[in-house]
């Protein structure tokens, strides 16, 4: 009876270690496999995202391919586009076709705008209106000026016309009279140098009007009521009638400057004109070489008047006298010269110390040596 027991408990030791061992073994491997199969359903959600993605790029490509094929097709047959299809040319190709549509519209309008005369003129031409435009010179010479000038020719001695610009005061006008020769004052219209300047005329009987006209010069350009190219007719017209008012008895007009407004032929011309109309005549100083004045004299039959000279440049008694025997050279030449100098105290000492060489020529104010006709 008691070796019975002692089996039973036996037994229910090795039946409770068997059962106990399993039991630890199952539940292991449960746990790693519930952990393998998370990570493989997030892998093959991340897969399956990719993937239809790649889809849908493959599809919108097939698509924008596949609407624009036609004219791919045509513009590969055309010769526009060479070689097979890469990523990195397709939007090149693309804007190809496009420009290459663009200039198929223009030449297509070009066409229609090139049609004959016949259907032109079943529709009636729509009303344009009138733009502003330069004036333009008159085609045919005038006839018969209202206003010209012409050489006196009382002796055949060569004539010489010495002209003294920028005269505005006062001083200015004794220096030259104490030369005691025949010199022109071409006298500035009121400015910053004086705003009377026109009054220094009241007794003079042999003068002229030095006006400040448009030069390549930011600062010369500054100068009071200077004439500018852009200026209007009007423009032109008022400043004219002010020197006619502030000068009443001067005939002759030269340009201050002015290099800019005498190549430019539109603006002269505009100017030249409105002289012409209040009796003024226009001499040319020729500060620039292409100076529109002569073609546009030409133009009304009139005399063109210029500059032969200008004599002082350098301000130096010997180049002063050198330039008047230049000027004395081109007098007997042709038989006048006209030269053109400035108020500066060295020119009137070389003026008033060149008897030697003025000897052969007749000096005549501006007004002797042309005569109106």
């Amino acid at each position: 009876m008691a070796v019975q027991p002692k089996k039973k408990k036996s037994t229910s030791k090795s039946k409770t270690t068997i059962k106990k061992k399993p039991a630890t073994k199952k539940k292991t491997p449960k746990r790693r496999k519930s952990k393998s199969k998370k990570k493989g359903n997030g892998k093959r959600n991340i897969l399956l995202f990719l993937s239809l993605l790649v889809m849908l790029m493959f599809v919108g490509v097939g698509f924008y391919l596949g609407k624009n094929s036609d004219e791919i097709a045509s513009a590969m047959e055309r010769g526009e586009i060479e070689g097979d299809y890469t990523t990195k040319q397709l939007l090149e190709d693309l804007l190809k076709v496009k420009k290459a549509k663009e200039r198929k519209h223009v030449t297509e309008q070009k066409k229609h705008l090139k049609r004959p005369a016949k259907e032109l003129l079943k529709k009636p031409a729509p009303k344009v209106k009138k733009s502003v435009k330069k004036v333009k010179p008159p085609v045919k010479k005038a006839t018969k000026p209202s206003r010209n000038i012409v050489l006196s020719t009382h002796n055949k001695r060569p004539k010489l016309a010495i002209i003294i610009d920028d005269v505005s005061k006062q001083s200015q006008m004794n220096a030259i009279m104490r030369t005691g020769i025949k010199i022109t004052p071409s006298i500035f219209p009121p400015s910053e140098l004086s705003m009377t300047s026109n009054h220094l005329a009241d007794r003079l009987k042999h003068y002229m009007i030095h006006l400040p006209m448009e030069s390549g010069s930011k600062q010369f350009n500054s100068q009071y009521k200077t004439l500018l190219t852009r200026f209007s007719t009007q423009q032109i017209e008022e400043r004219v009638k002010e020197l006619r008012r502030l000068f009443p008895h001067a005939h002759f007009v030269n340009n201050h400057t002015g290099s800019v407004f005498t190549n430019d032929y539109s603006a002269m011309f505009r100017l030249y004109t409105t002289l012409r109309k209040e009796g003024f005549v226009f001499i040319d100083s020729r500060t620039i070489g292409s100076s529109k004045v002569k073609r546009i004299a030409s133009t009304f039959g009139d005399t063109y008047v210029s500059r032969d000279i200008f004599i002082d440049n350098i301000h130096t008694i010997p180049y002063i006298h050198k330039q008047l025997r230049k000027a004395v050279s081109v007098a007997k030449k042709k038989g006048y010269a006209i030269a053109i100098g400035h108020p500066h105290h060295i020119t009137m000492e070389a003026l008033s110390s060149a008897n030697d060489i003025l000897k052969d020529v007749e000096l005549i104010y501006i007004d002797e040596l042309y005569k109106e006709q």
